[in-house]
């Protein structure tokens, strides 16, 4: 069998570092001993953006935002479902991972990083959601190993109230969070519908039709009204730190 060799190394923000590894056409990005993704499982990636492009794509000039560029499959898979008039910016915080997409991963993006549809911010994707009001049909996010952040502890702040209200007011009405994950998480489902989103549970299998460990992705739509519980919500989301208080995120 070939062996596996070490590409490149990079910091992630905040600790841990990322390792680049090539074994023949095969890529892996690891932290630590921990596979994060892998260029032969990518039927979940892919679905992340399958599922949720497929609701907007009829959308006129639908605006997409994808947290964490990885191997690019859910971006390539995007580009697919939506037509021409699509906007889709991609943020991605780790540097390197956009070098690696340009050099040595290169044949797995394709003409994906040149499409005019396409616009690649080295940037966290929680600033860009934060600063957005009613800007984007869909966001979709793989960041991490899901709601339960592995690699960054920033990153549960995406998942948490207050971030998930802050996904809320960026989308439009009727507009779709999906989020990847690497198993599934009830709690996760509890804060989705607490925020306001009609939730739906999408139990995904790593190899597509051909099994694999099975992944869970959270398609998450925002109602065309108001926020439902959305002053109450808002409130805990924006206090339940000062209270220090582990039962604040379940108020009702």
């Amino acid at each position: 069998m070939i062996p596996w060799s070490l590409l490149d190394t990079a910091q992630v923000p905040g600790g841990g570092e990322l390792r680049l590894m090539r074994r023949g056409a095969e890529f892996s990005i690891k932290l630590g001993t921990n596979e994060l993704m892998n260029s032969r499982l990518s039927a979940t990636e892919q679905a992340l953006a399958t599922i949720a492009c497929e609701k907007i794509k009829s959308r006129e000039r639908p605006r997409i935002l994808i947290g964490g560029l990885g191997m690019g499959f859910t971006l390539r898979a995007a580009l697919v479902v939506l037509g021409r008039q699509a906007q889709i910016m991609v943020a991605e915080l780790v540097p390197a991972v956009v070098a690696w997409a340009r050099g040595p991963m290169a044949e797995l993006f394709g003409n994906s990083l040149t499409d005019p549809r396409v616009r690649i911010r080295e940037t966290d994707v929680g600033g860009l959601i934060r600063t957005a009001r009613s800007e984007y049909d869909a966001i979709l996010l793989d960041v991490d190993n899901g709601p339960e952040g592995m690699t960054r502890e920033a990153n549960d702040g995406l998942y948490d109230l207050e971030g998930l209200a802050a996904a809320y007011t960026a989308l439009r009405p009727g507009g779709v969070l999906a989020i990847w994950s690497s198993r599934p998480d009830p709690k996760f489902t509890q804060r989705l519908r607490k925020t306001g989103f009609d939730v739906v549970e999408n139990p995904v299998r790593a190899k597509g039709p051909q099994g694999g460990a099975q992944h869970f992705i959270w398609t998450a739509t925002r109602g065309d009204g108001p926020r439902r519980g959305a002053s109450r919500a808002g409130f805990w989301a924006r206090h339940h730190r000062r209270f220090d208080c582990k039962y604040a995120i379940h108020a009702d």
